[in-house]
């Protein structure tokens, strides 16, 4: 199997459900917000997150696909909206990502601001109306409001933010964490970036009818790819380039945060992404040869280069 050519099709297709649902909010939508939002959500990114939704609804035997697109159009219009978000001034402060220039400084910080608040509240809308049946939509909703919010991606970055000392004001309730350690940073990961991708995996197998035990496999299967995921964009700070990366390489360091590469080095940090994803590898199994794909997926982190 080519992964590439396989990325490209869901790519293709996810693209055009994507330009379809903008397209259906041009007359009511603003237009500058409206571009901003496209801007983010079709810019060259490899649509990973869509891929996981499809290729676990394939995995649990769902023959038409359909049925997960508004799961996987979700859970890319929440990722689109927190890169915008991170990339502001009082998050990352990045000016590049995906090789153009971040969000707020093709716009404005202000449309930037409101072209993430846009595409979060979009997607619930879309699994909301395009989800098969209210059951499907309701569970869906629960599901990636959990792994966005609060316990989930918005959580994770909260103490990602805490960790680099930015909660420092007088009246803030926050301050930085006193001891940063390992199982800090594994927990910071597991819900700034593992989250989203396990829920992704939940969303096809939900749209699918997956069982308990197939969920559970999921989870394990994105909670090993999740990690895997985040020590891979960690060494790529540390040894990519801009132009291998399309965006800005060594902030971390520069940012204060906590990495895999800091704590355990570069080559420690290589052997325990290489066991999380035999470990992802082995909890797909039960599936067979229909989860190849994410086999395929899943090996492709350890080499991705961007």
């Amino acid at each position: 199997m080519d992964l590439a050519t396989e990325l490209a099709e869901v790519r293709k297709r996810i693209d055009a459900e994507l330009t379809a649902i903008l397209e259906s909010q041009r007359f009511e939508v603003p237009a500058r917000l409206l571009d901003a939002m496209s801007y983010a959500l079709l810019s060259s990114g490899k649509r990973l997150r869509p891929a996981l939704v499809l290729w676990a609804a394939e995995a649990c035997g769902l023959s038409d696909s359909k049925r997960a697109l508004p799961g996987a159009a979700a859970v890319e219009m929440i990722h689109a909206y927190s890169l915008i978000h991170d990339d502001l001034p009082a998050m990352d402060n990045d000016d590049l990502r995906r090789g153009q220039p971040t969000t707020h400084r093709k716009f404005d910080e202000a449309t930037a601001i409101l072209a993430g608040d846009g595409l979060l509240t979009l997607a619930f809308g879309v699994l909301a109306r395009r989800c098969e049946n209210p059951q499907l939509a309701a569970s869906s909703c629960a599901e990636l409001a959990t792994a966005a919010g609060i316990a989930g991606m918005v959580g994770g970055q909260a103490d990602d933010l805490a960790a680099e000392g930015r909660f420092t004001n007088q009246n803030s309730a926050e301050q930085p964490l006193s001891s940063p350690n390992a199982h800090t940073m594994q927990s910071i990961h597991e819900r700034k970036t593992g989250a989203m991708i396990r829920v992704s995996l939940r969303l096809g197998g939900l749209a699918a009818g997956a069982n308990a035990r197939q969920l559970t496999a999921f989870d394990d299967y994105g909670a090993a790819v999740g990690l895997a995921f985040q020590i891979a964009d960690d060494l790529l700070d540390v040894e990519g380039t801009e132009f291998e990366t399309g965006k800005r390489v060594g902030k971390d360091v520069c940012l204060g945060k906590m990495t895999y590469p800091s704590f355990y080095g570069v080559e420690t940090s290589r052997q325990m992404a290489a066991q999380l994803i035999e470990r992802a590898i082995a909890a797909i199994q039960l599936f067979g040869p229909a989860a190849s794909k994410l086999e395929a997926l899943a090996r492709y982190v350890l080499e991705r280069k961007h």
